[in-house]
């Protein structure tokens, strides 16, 4: 993300951050603008000019997918 959970430098990430807080999920975050070499390697990897908002994050948390995903995966 751009910036940490405890310091987002961007409302996408900060979205992304409140989310994951109201569902009281433990996270960590990791700051893509300190690595340069990590920033692009994620671009080429998701094969996306810039990081995707956190508009698909929201829109999965006000459907309950998002909580769905979340449960199963820590229950695993």
């Amino acid at each position: 993300m751009k910036g940490t959970k405890d310091f987002p430098q961007c409302g996408f990430s900060n979205t992304v951050v409140q989310i994951l807080k109201l569902l009281n999920v433990p996270f960590e975050t990791l700051n893509i603008l300190e690595n340069e070499f990590l920033r692009q390697a994620l671009k080429e990897y998701s094969n996306w000019p810039t990081f995707p908002s956190s508009t698909s994050t929201a829109k999965a948390y006000k459907s309950g997918e998002l909580q769905e995903l979340l449960e199963k995966t820590m229950c695993s």
